[in-house]
């Protein structure tokens, strides 16, 4: 917040934020004939698209009172956008102008009355954005002067000409040091005492408390060879402060940290042990090493979607001066002394380091104090050379001077001239600040245990000579030295070889190819092409979150390949990213991540090499596709550049808008356990929050990720699905990029130690642990009954709440995931049991019916199948139909399936070793009777593991049948959450009925991350607490439970319902306020579609059960529409003009209704009719409250007085207006519909 006064004496309170594409309207208006003069006429819209850094000003009522945009090159034509720099050392030599240090204004508007304030204001702020910057250009016509704002902040350079006409623009400059200067360095004295105490307090109060309140006097008395305090003052009073330390336990750091990518920051010696023997290598595997490294105690699944290049070695001496002053042939071995394989893109993706606003206080403890590790299980490299590390031991810096941080880093080098490396640890949450902006975040080791992380700088990094370039041929062996250790190092190479000889690919593609070079050396290389398949990823990407798609060109679009930049000068990826796009005439770059399935081939054409700057990119959401009905379409159907399907893909993206947006990092670590769809939608939404990045997710799961592709696409129909994630979604979203994957079972938690015992032996730390195990079907318990007393049900104790714990016979299997279906299949398959085999399908839940139909698909006879239903415990059935329940038992009759009602299991072998099962016997009603078994399927009732239930009780979470959580999913842990079917509402709430496995489980996993992202990102709305009534109501979710799948006769089922609590479909149906139905088709011909509309005319249920495959995600999208919506359903079936639900929804007409943004046409519908658009009359909303409430008197029926006032004002036109919109802008997606003007 900044003051502005005004000549007049008017004071407001203003601050600055990035531009909005809403405050473009306010943008226009404040553009006078002379900001045209001096910018030109500008299209606002497409110049915010292009700017790399727009900034608004407002004042405290969020009024905008000024605006400026600024961009990488100059305007009005006056040099190439990729060839300014030469331009503007002819115009004046001495202004060391570079693409890193310099930025030019493209528009600048403002209140008048304030706009001199207005205008230093924007100035600061940008120079404290971009702490690289030193100049800010204004170009305007020589012949017109700044005026009286701009004035005061530009000075004049000189003239030069335009490239497209004969007239002459004047350059003025901007200095940073006018307004936001670099900081002075100096030694610290302890006079300094006084300044910097109050700045140490404002922040942390641990430090005096613990030493004293003289503690930094002493500090700075104690300076010696190996200790050094340094401050940095402004206007001869010390704002910052530094300790730093030449002693650094590298034994440690060696044990604890992978630091392989920096030769352990030492100095190369020749007894360097960095491979390990060959007994410990695994053959044949290119990426053997990386078993090394990794973030968590646990095996890892190494399934990031980019080829991973394995622990590269350094090569040359870790020797020279302080960057500033080191010579070409120093600077050579500085350089050399990193590496293009960054430690941290080896084994996860998600370490990230972006800005944070907040000022931070940092007291790092010495790493000698902190216990290592007892266990060590993994090689690590040893390294005999001298150490080439210092380390920052307190630092602290006042917040107006945060941004100039990085002028701490050559004054503390020079005071250690033979040192290469700073280093600096943090405790897990702390908020990344600027300073370590700049820092390479260190990867540690399995069994790592620290309460730390770890940060790496290196002197080379403080160059600000690196340039960015098109390649040429003489780049090639620096190029071939980066890349050498990287697997995909050929392909790279390939690429490289393809642009120089010819500049595009064989089938005509555009291809460049960069290198960023520091001191004539190869330190960074990116190849892109253009993006050829920009249609169907704009139709398959919500791509337009970030860009508006029409302001871009189609070859502006481009497709990153490759990308690797030595690590040492990591901090500068944004600037290379920058510069491709200046360079190459791009503003958007697209980065593709492949499924594992087609990585498996590394040099294949659809691999990509390892890119650190998947950092830096941003993920995008993909969009959910309309099943187009082709054939019923004909010529009207979108093109095939649109409804293709080829390899799906996740998809990330960068643009100019992006390249200089601060990011939120979020280090706290999350641990999510159980990969159930709660946990996945989690994990799912937090990964996609484009500003935010979470860099220690973790997934522990017994399977590691879903999505696979274990089984074909005939064993699919095992299980049934509740269509929250399918293959192709985890395709979509890659989340292995971004979470580290833990396989293994949850089977401790200590809360005091916060940490998570994985398989009784690793352990994984938690700052918030997540519980989302969901229940799972269970081994079930034999009552012991003795078949051949004649017993029945009656007569045996009740013993379903009992657990078997005898060893679990290996013909019997309980399948709860595609892992589990694939391990019972090729059992199956092994012992040839599909042929021969007598299978016992054991359960009355949907899962039963699939399963049978699933081993019929396989060729297993049906008299071979013994379908066995335990006695029900609730009066509904897992189908809740009577008709379709009827036509899968005809069909389970007409496949010779025995099926069996009210049996309970007695004995396996009849009592004798149940391994493996050869019978198995059931009591009944009535009679006992004895199965032969070759195989057993056990779909008893589902609940909690065992060994998660042991976790949880021995824990002391509170466990009352499930574990028990309130409305915000806290468990009597604050820092544990759960949600899903593990878990229950409080007692408290007097709400048993409803639970978590009532509602959508995507939904849920969404609302769980809602309340988690309080916690972390500064841009939402602080949440208020409920008043005390309230908050003894649970939430009502209103996302639609979905279940379905294939069931016996090969019918295919889906069922979609709004969160209620079970009822039996008569009873439902027998209610006054039930509403209608409307049913077509036969259940029995599996043609039978059926809806049921609510009283207020929505859609509530929808079950189908057909023959044929029909579009299932195009009919969860009618769920929750009004019936008018679907073209006056209820109208037209009472008129008996719709026959057929299934033909009726492949009708051109209701397409819209299925598009991903039919919703938000909706609301923008809704929008129009609620707000007041004429003066003299209500909203059309205002007057249907009117007539509720009686205060119109009417002479005609409600619905036609509204009808007419509706067609008779401007809301009529607005409605078509926003409509037709939508239609044209949408037309890729929905060509089948015309609007006016192409009739």
């Amino acid at each position: 917040m900044s003051m502005l006064t005004s000549p007049r004496g008017k004071v407001e309170v203003v601050h600055c934020r990035r531009t909005e594409s809403q405050d473009i309207h306010c943008i226009k208006n404040l553009i006078r004939k002379f900001t045209q003069k001096l910018f030109g006429r500008l299209n606002i819209i497409y110049l915010l698209e292009k700017a790399n850094l727009a900034i608004t000003l407002c004042n405290d009522k969020e009024e905008i009172m000024a605006q400026a945009t600024f961009l990488d090159y100059p305007n009005w034509n006056v040099a190439r956008q990729d060839d300014w720099v030469s331009v503007f050392q002819e115009l004046n030599s001495e202004i060391p102008c570079t693409p890193l240090n310099a930025l030019f204004m493209h528009l600048f508007v403002a209140v008048n009355e304030y706009s001199v304030g207005c205008c230093k204001e924007i100035i600061r702020t940008v120079f404290q954005a971009v702490p690289e910057l030193h100049f800010i250009f204004l170009i305007v016509p020589s012949y017109i002067s700044l005026g009286s704002t701009l004035i005061t902040v530009f000075d004049l350079v000189g003239n030069i000409p335009s490239l497209t006409c004969d007239e002459e623009f004047a350059v003025h400059i901007c200095h940073r040091h006018s307004h936001y200067p670099q900081l002075h360095i100096r030694k610290a004295r302890v006079e300094d005492h006084d300044d910097l105490m109050p700045i140490f307090m404002h922040h942390n109060t641990i430090l005096k408390a613990t030493y004293g309140d003289y503690f930094l006097a002493e500090l700075i008395e104690a300076q010696d060879e190996e200790n050094h305090a340094v401050v940095c003052e402004v206007e001869g009073v010390a704002v910052g402060f530094m300790s730093v330390c030449s002693r650094v336990n590298m034994q440690l750091l060696h044990k604890c940290f992978d630091l392989g990518p920096f030769h352990g920051l030492c100095t190369p010696h020749p007894d360097d042990v960095l491979e390990p023997p060959r007994e410990l290598s695994v053959p044949g595997s290119q990426d053997a090493e990386l078993s090394s490294s990794s973030q968590d105690s646990q095996k890892i699944v190494k399934d990031p979607q980019e080829p991973v290049s394995p622990e590269a070695r350094e090569s040359g001496n870790n020797q020279g001066k302080t960057a500033e002053g080191a010579t070409i042939e120093e600077l050579s071995s500085i350089v050399q002394s990193g590496n293009t394989s960054e430690m941290e893109d080896l084994e996860n993706l998600c370490q990230v380091s972006v800005e944070d606003d907040t000022n931070q206080c940092v007291s790092n403890m010495s790493s000698a104090s902190i216990s290592v590790p007892e266990e060590i299980e993994y090689f690590h490299p040893i390294y005999m050379g001298t150490s080439s590390a210092f380390c920052i031991q307190l630092f602290c810096i006042d917040e107006k001077h945060e941004a100039r941080s990085l002028d701490f880093m050559n004054f503390v080098f020079g005071l250690f001239p033979d040192k290469n490396f700073c280093l600096i640890s943090l405790p897990h949450l702390t908020p990344e600040f600027v300073l370590i902006q700049n820092f390479v975040k260190i990867v540690p080791f399995n069994n790592c245990t620290l309460e730390q992380d770890l940060y790496v700088f290196h002197r080379a990094g403080l160059l600000k000579t690196i340039n960015i370039r098109l390649a040429n041929l003489l780049d090639t062996p620096g190029v071939e030295n980066l890349v050498s250790t990287l697997m995909l190092n050929k392909s790279i190479l390939e690429d490289l070889k393809q642009y120089n000889e010819a500049r595009r690919d064989p089938d005509g593609t555009p291809l460049q190819a960069f290198v960023a070079d520091v001191a004539e050396q190869v330190v960074g290389i990116a190849v892109i092409r253009n993006e050829m398949d920009i249609e169907y990823i704009r139709s398959h990407y919500n791509i337009e979150d970030f860009i508006y798609f029409s302001h871009h060109q189609r070859e502006e679009h481009g497709h990153l390949d490759h990308f690797a930049l030595n690590p040492i000068f990591r901090h500068y990826t944004k600037f290379f990213l920058k510069e491709i796009l200046r360079l190459g005439y791009k503003s958007c770059l697209y980065y593709p991540i492949y499924p594992e399935s087609r990585e498996s081939k590394v040099q294949s054409s659809y691999a990509h090499s390892l890119t650190s700057a998947l950092h830096y990119l941003v993920p995008v959401r993909p969009r959910r596709q309309i099943v187009y009905p082709l054939e019923k379409l004909g010529i009207n159907a979108p093109s095939k550049a649109v409804s293709k399907a080829p390899l799906s893909y996740a998809l990330n993206h960068t643009n100019r808008k992006l390249t200089l947006e601060p990011k939120i990092t979020v280090n706290a670590r999350i641990v999510v356990v159980g990969a159930s769809s709660v946990g996945l939608s989690f994990l799912e939404t937090l990964v996609f929050c484009a500003h935010l990045k979470f860099n220690n997710l973790t997934l522990i799961s017994t399977h590691g990720l879903p999505g696979k592709k274990l089984l074909g696409t005939e064993q699919r129909k095992f299980l049934a699905s509740d269509h929250c994630f399918n293959d192709k979604d985890h395709a979509l979203m890659s989340l292995c990029s971004w979470v580290n994957v833990v396989v293994g079972r949850m089977t401790a938690i200590d809360r005091a130690a916060k940490h998570v015992v994985v398989s009784q032996k690793e352990i994984v730390l938690y700052d918030h642990l997540i519980l989302c195990t969901g229940q799972q079907y269970q081994v079930p318990c034999p009552t012991g009954a003795d078949i051949s007393q004649l017993l029945t049900n009656r007569e045996i104790p009740n013993s379903s709440k009992q657990r078997y714990t005898g060893k679990v016979p290996c013909n019997h299997f309980t399948l709860n995931d595609e892992e589990d279906c694939l391990k019972a299949l090729t059992w199956m398959r092994n012992n040839s049991i599909i042929i021969e085999g007598n299978v016992i399908v054991y359960g009355d839940t949907i899962d039963t019916y699939t399963t049978v139909e699933a081993l019929l698909n396989l060729g297993m006879r049906g008299s071979y199948i013994h379908l066995v239903q335990p006695p029900p415990t609730s009066t509904i059935t897992c189908i809740n139909n009577y008709l379709v329940e009827s036509a899968v038992e005809e069909s389970l009759r007409a496949a010779g399936v025995t099926i069996y009602r009210g049996a309970l299991l007695a004995q396996w072998n009849e009592g004798q070793n149940p391994d493996p099962i050869h019978s198995a016997s059931f009591t009944t009603p009535t009679k006992p009777f004895k199965l032969p078994c070759s195989i057993f399927f056990s779909f008893c009732e589902k609940n909690v593991d065992y060994e998660t239930f042991k976790a949880i009780n021995d824990a002391c979470l509170i466990y009352d049948g499930r574990l028990v959580i309130d409305t915000n999913f806290h468990t009597n842990d604050i820092a544990i959450r759960a949600a899903g079917s593990l878990t229950k509402f409080s007692n408290r709430y007097y709400s048993s009925e409803w639970s978590h496995n009532s509602f959508s489980s995507k939904e849920i996993g969404f609302q769980l991350a809602a309340t988690m992202l309080n916690l972390f990102d500064p841009t939402l709305e602080p949440v208020t607490e409920p008043p005390a009534d309230l908050d003894r109501l649970i939430p009502m979710y209103k996302g639609a439970k979905i279940q379905g799948g294939i069931l016996p006769g090969s019918y295919h089922y889906l069922h979609i319902a709004k969160p209620a609590i079970p009822t039996p479909l008569e009873v439902q149906m027998a209610q006054p306020d039930f509403g209608s139905e409307i049913v077509t088709g036969n259940a029995k011909d599996g043609t039978y579609f059926r809806i049921h509309i609510n009283k207020y005319k929505m859609v509530e249920t929808i079950t189908c059960l057909s023959k044929e495959p029909f579009p299932t995600s195009n009919y969860i999208r009618l769920f929750g529409q009004h019936e008018q919506v679907l073209n006056k359903l209820c109208a037209r079936y009472e008129d008996k003009l719709i026959t057929d639900l299934y033909s009726y929804f492949t009708e051109p007409w209701c397409m819209a209704l299925f598009h991903d943004r039919f919703i938000d046409l909706r609301k923008e519908l809704r929008q129009i009719l609620t707000s007041k658009e004429e003066e003299e009359l209500p909203s059309i909303e205002q007057l249907a409250r009117q007539i509720e409430d009686e205060e119109i008197n009417l002479n005609e029926k409600p619905r036609k007085y509204l009808r007419r006032v509706f067609q008779e004002t401007i809301y009529k036109t607005l409605v078509e207006k926003r409509i037709l919109d939508y239609l044209h802008y949408n037309h890729y997606h929905l060509p089948m519909y015309a609007w006016p003007g192409i009739i």
